[in-house]
């Protein structure tokens, strides 16, 4: 079977996986979709592509995922790295903390060690297994879906902002080596979006006074991975309604 355009997406299930995943399918890719509830393989099936149960943390689970895309596709021309968040298992899950309470010499290795997994080896690992198959076909695209914590690192979530600006630093150094394999990376950084609680201490934070939708972090998603952006690569976009203004 040929096939034009082939785009794997992980934590499709729901949010902003989902909504990138339904995007890129009405621009004519067969999509190739993962999440570890089940969700992705049915949205899979919606969108006439494929799907199956899995974690970005675990190395056989990502093998599997480029194999079904190889298997039934022949092909891999984009990925979209989307993930959930990062553990703080000592109390404070509060999406902000105005009064900076939260205390990063409390994070124990355990929550360090699974946000390593969770937010940084799974963009690591999955081009390790992409980039040859990538390189092969004489191009291809990345795009990672951040945070806008990862250019100004917040207490509030002290694991995710360290480990997403490390995902910052990886895409800097893979854009500088693979640019001239005509292969590009780059990362969404979206702010506060439809699904978090936000009151107004929070909006008071947004110029733009409202969250964002996952439809508009999906549209960012598809710009980078167009043709349209073939001249960007190992940038961050923001898509936060200009939270991270003084940035």
């Amino acid at each position: 079977m040929e096939v034009s355009k082939v785009a794997i997406v992980t934590g499709a299930g729901k949010g902003m996986g989902a909504a990138s995943a339904r995007k890129l399918a009405t621009q004519g890719y067969k999509m190739v979709l993962m999440s570890p509830s089940g969700s992705a393989v049915a949205l899979a099936r919606e969108l006439e592509g494929v799907g199956l149960d899995g974690s970005v943390t675990e190395l056989h689970d990502l093998q599997a995922l480029v194999d079904l895309a190889m298997s039934t596709y022949g092909r891999i021309d984009a990925v979209v790295n989307n993930t959930g968040h990062a553990p703080w298992s000592t109390g404070s899950s509060l999406p902000f903390d105005p009064d900076m309470q939260n205390r990063i010499t409390d994070v124990p290795d355990e929550d360090w060690m699974k946000g390593i997994e969770l937010v940084f080896l799974n963009v690591a690992r999955t081009c390790r297994i992409v980039v040859p198959i990538m390189e092969r076909q004489e191009g291809g695209t990345f795009v990672n879906i951040c945070t806008f914590a990862a250019l100004e690192p917040r207490i509030s979530y002290p694991v995710s902002s360290t480990l997403r600006l490390a995902v910052a630093g990886y895409t800097k150094i893979f854009a500088d080596r693979f640019a001239r394999c005509k292969i590009r990376m780059n990362n969404v950084l979206p702010g506060f979006m439809e699904n978090w609680p936000v009151d107004d201490t929070i909006l008071r934070t947004i110029p733009m006074m409202r969250t964002g939708l996952f439809e508009e972090v999906a549209n960012t998603v598809a710009f980078l991975l167009s043709p349209e952006s073939g001249y960007i690569t190992g940038q961050n976009i923001l898509v936060d309604g200009g939270a991270n203004r003084h940035i």
